[in-house]
């Protein structure tokens, strides 16, 4: 019988990378042991923030024979990030690309030729890769 909590913990950072999402409409939504899996169900608002957390999935446990997963992408493709006072874009890239150099991407979808300007309040398309 699998153990609930050993998966619980070994899946935490995943549920970390879900909650870290939360203010652009990510949501945890549970956990609990189907059979010998540890089933997660979350909501997330773009393709952008899913491969994120996959990525995490995968940093975990490339296999991930033991997850039953519930993922559920309720926007589109791209995702949005609305620019506070004393963000650069390498900050942004990092949280949604996990890799802050990749910015030139962001800036490149929002169509500036200068990346270091922006400002607070603006909000900024954040595309796939």
């Amino acid at each position: 019988m699998a153990d609930f909590q050993a998966l619980q913990q070994k899946y935490a950072p995943v549920v970390d990378t879900v909650k870290k999402f939360e203010r652009y409409g990510a949501k945890f939504i549970g956990a609990d042991l189907v059979g010998e899996q540890y089933h997660l169900v979350a909501q997330v608002p773009s393709q952008v923030v899913l491969n994120r957390v996959w990525d995490a999935i995968k940093q975990v446990d490339p296999k991930y024979a033991d997850l039953k997963h519930e993922i559920m992408n309720t926007g589109g493709q791209d995702g949005s990030y609305t620019i506070e006072a004393g963000d650069n874009l390498s900050e942004v890239s990092k949280l949604f690309y996990g890799d802050p150099n990749k910015y030139e991407a962001i800036a490149k979808a929002n169509n500036r030729a200068d990346p270091n300007k922006i400002h607070p309040g603006e909000t900024l398309k954040i595309p796939v890769l």
